[in-house]
């Protein structure tokens, strides 16, 4: 997913967000599918809204960039952050963070406020802490982030008038008073991507491709078409499978030998990876299957692939991995 970004959107790309007003006085904000909206962003963006408008009515909501729903391949309704839905306006990663305190919930990180919009969902919860993911049913995730904005526009003095709801940017009447570009490059992403294994950020990504690749409004179908592509004329392979962007479809399916085309095309973007002793490297789990791929930098001149798959219930790739250390040193 990482080399279908970096072939599609190129390596300098940043995520915009757009902020317009309309005639009515009505706040509009246009999503992208920036994977990286999150609380702090979100302040900033509201400090820079705040010299531009002193006042709205309603904030209306385009999130028509995606087609929805979007519907991915092995994703559950579990709590879990790895099934958190995808869309082309959300906020921190479409998850929420709780505790209880004192009788009550708050937020568990202190750059978040715990809104009102979500409290009912953590009841039903029945947690002391945790994490609920967002759904995008009923436009939940949207919503969401319009009302996390509308908090920080008011923490800056900007009022309107608590009216959120979805509607579309009219780019010949309406007025663009700001575009947020990411401070994120495509490179800074695929790191966090890497380091975090963040299967929401790696099908934002997906469907970014696909946009790019087949024309808005963005769908899985047209990044899987986008990365199958990619896979045909730059790989020069046609035995993988793709269902989804993340990993965690079982319906994906790659070999070996394909892994190790795409290791050679990635080997200039290694230090993106977490690296630990010399070695670059990226891990995947599905229940019996354990994945290890990636490179062992002996010198700076010798750089060798590695692929480990391992379908074996409770094996790691961990007796694999000190064999071939043992056997550059």
């Amino acid at each position: 997913t990482s080399l279908v970004a970096l072939h599609y959107l190129r390596e300098d790309h940043r995520f915009i967000t757009e902020f317009y007003m309309d005639r009515k006085n009505n706040l509009k904000i246009k999503g992208y599918g920036d994977p990286f909206l999150i609380s702090e962003t979100l302040q900033k963006i509201a400090g820079e809204l705040c010299g531009k408008v002193n006042a709205a009515e309603a904030i209306i909501l385009d999130d028509s960039y995606f087609l929805k729903p979007i519907d991915i391949p092995g994703v559950t309704d579990s709590f879990e952050p790895y099934d958190a839905p995808n869309g082309a306006l959300c906020a921190n990663f479409n998850t929420v963070s709780f505790k209880r305190e004192k009788g009550g919930y708050v937020s568990a990180e202190p750059q978040t406020p715990l809104l009102p919009f979500v409290l009912d969902r953590i009841r039903h919860f029945k947690s002391k802490e945790g994490r609920i993911l967002l759904s995008s049913r009923q436009n939940e995730t949207t919503i969401y982030f319009g009302n996390l904005m509308q908090y920080f526009l008011w923490e800056k003095g900007v009022r309107t008038n608590g009216k959120i709801e979805l509607g579309r940017v009219d780019e010949t009447k309406d007025r663009l008073i700001l575009r947020y570009i990411s401070e994120l490059s495509l490179k800074d992403v695929i790191s966090e991507l890497l380091k975090f294994s963040n299967n929401f950020v790696a099908n934002q990504l997906l469907l970014s491709a696909g946009v790019r690749a087949h024309g808005a409004p963005g769908t899985l179908e047209k990044g899987i078409d986008a990365a199958l592509s990619y896979s045909r004329q730059v790989l020069c392979t046609e035995t993988i499978r793709i269902a989804e962007g993340s990993g965690i479809s079982r319906e994906n399916r790659i070999s070996a030998l394909d892994m190790h085309r795409v290791l050679n095309r990635f080997k200039p973007y290694r230090l993106l990876m977490p690296v630990n002793n010399g070695e670059f490297y990226k891990t995947g789990t599905l229940s019996n299957v354990s994945t290890r791929v990636g490179y062992l930098e002996h010198q700076p001149d010798q750089v060798f692939s590695f692929i480990v798959f391992l379908n074996t219930p409770g094996k790691t790739a961990d007796g694999v991995m000190k064999k071939l250390h043992a056997r550059l040193h």
